[in-house]
């Protein structure tokens, strides 16, 4: 739940993703990628395209 959270925030630009807390980053990098479709706002570190 709280990944989603993060994750829209991202997306909607209220936050940036170094912003996201440490344990729950890659779970928000993972619906960012897969259920929005947008890997340029994740760092390649966490499987994106963001650099």
């Amino acid at each position: 739940m709280m990944a989603m959270l993060f994750a829209c925030r991202v997306v909607e630009e209220r936050t940036k993703f170094d912003q996201v807390p440490r344990l729950l980053k890659q779970q928000v990098a993972d619906i960012i990628i897969k259920d929005f479709g947008m890997p340029e706002l994740v760092p390649a570190e966490f499987g994106g395209t963001a650099e």
